[in-house]
């Protein structure tokens, strides 16, 4: 049987988060389950892989062992066993007789029984990391930059300070989970009798709640804005690169902690300079004579023109190194070097006295060579 790809079934990438995986499940979960799919054996197997999926990666073990070997190093408890070995099968249960449906069943089991996921939720709670995608000429990856970014995202409510009471109200201990966070129930399963838990509702998994919401935020904590980032970028940064800036991302829920803007950096491509590394690389035509005769020469770099020295007899595709003009590396004073290569641009018309000139080279060359290459290149020449 070839592997499942659970994290394609959840309709994830690979580098989900925990709440990314938890949210993907409960979304598909809903959208297939036989309480509401009744008779449709497609859906009912559908169901079956999503469970299946999630079973996997919620559980930190079998994800790893999910992500080196496969579906089949997967299965089971502890990576022993292969099939449903330890695992659950949902063919032929009733999945309507579990009150709030198997999903929460499901979710409670592989989050550590009662409490595991209300918990997590509990309380003060971290804000989303958010991102933003800007993009540099290939010179100021050299000199670096700075860019302003207008960025609309969650702040802190200032109307109630970020405790979602309407300001001169009080907050009370919430009355539906006394203050826990959490609502606890014993259900029947196939397990046997578990206790499960869930995020109370009321006042989601704070355990207190205000008299009177927030007429702005309306008991939330936080509202949408728009906030103006000063970023710098660094000299030396490459194509590709991420910059973190601590702190600037979704503010936290009920007083939590800011989240982090990444901001990925695009570098334009250059039309006469490549990168590799911390060096450069780039071409140079110079005449034909210039490389038979030697010359010096005006060379670009991303730091202006230098003077280059081209020896005599320089053929085309010699590559000649400027040392310390290529790349700057990051946070330091190092550079990279800049590299030339040399193509020797042949002419492709000739004025008569050219022509006469370059004969005339060639009638010279020719009584210079030996008798054997008489029916040579020069042969034409008498």
């Amino acid at each position: 049987m070839a592997d499942k790809d659970f994290y394609k079934i959840l309709g994830i990438e690979r580098g989900a988060t925990d709440q990314e995986i938890k949210k993907a499940y409960r979304r598909m979960a809903q959208k297939y389950h036989p309480d509401k799919n009744e008779g449709n054996k497609e859906a009912e197997t559908k169901f079956k892989e999503v469970s299946e999926a999630y079973e996997t990666l919620s559980d930190k073990q079998k994800r790893t062992m999910y992500d080196q070997f496969g579906s089949s190093g997967s299965s089971g408890y502890g990576g022993g066993g292969g099939g449903n070995a330890g695992g659950f099968n949902a063919q032929g249960f009733d999945f309507s007789s579990f009150g709030g449906g198997f999903g929460d069943i499901f979710e409670n089991f592989f989050n550590g029984g009662a409490g595991g996921g209300a918990r997590q939720n509990a309380g003060p709670r971290r804000g989303e990391d958010i991102g933003a995608n800007i993009t540099i000429t290939f010179e100021e990856s050299v000199t670096g930059a700075e860019r302003e970014l207008e960025i609309t995202k969650s702040e802190k409510c200032d109307h109630c300070k970020g405790n979602g009471a309407e300001p001169g109200t009080r907050i009370k201990t919430c009355t539906s989970c006394n203050g826990t966070g959490e609502i606890r129930q014993m259900r029947q399963t196939l397990f046997g009798q578990m206790a499960t838990t869930r995020v109370c509702d009321e006042c989601g998994g704070a355990g207190k709640t205000p008299d009177q919401k927030c007429t702005v935020c309306h008991g939330t904590t936080r509202t949408r804005k728009k906030d103006i980032v000063k970023v710098k970028i660094p000299a030396g940064i490459s194509d590709g690169s991420t910059i973190r800036l601590s702190g600037k991302g979704e503010a936290g829920i009920n007083a939590g902690p800011y989240g982090d803007l990444y901001l990925h950096i695009s570098v334009k491509h250059h039309k006469d300079f490549l990168r590799s590394g911390n060096d450069i690389h780039a071409e140079q035509k110079i005449h034909v004579l210039q490389g038979v005769l030697g010359d010096e020469i005006d060379v670009k770099t991303v730091y202006g023109k230098v003077k280059l020295k081209i020896p005599a007899g320089t053929s085309s595709g010699k590559v000649f190194k400027l040392k310390n003009y290529g790349m700057p590396k990051i946070n330091s004073s190092i550079k990279g070097d800049h590299f030339v290569k040399i193509i020797l641009d042949i002419p492709n018309k000739l004025t008569k006295r050219e022509k006469e000139l370059y004969e005339e080279l060639a009638h010279n060359a020719k009584l210079n060579l030996k008798e054997s290459s008489k029916d040579g290149f020069f042969s034409h020449f008498k």
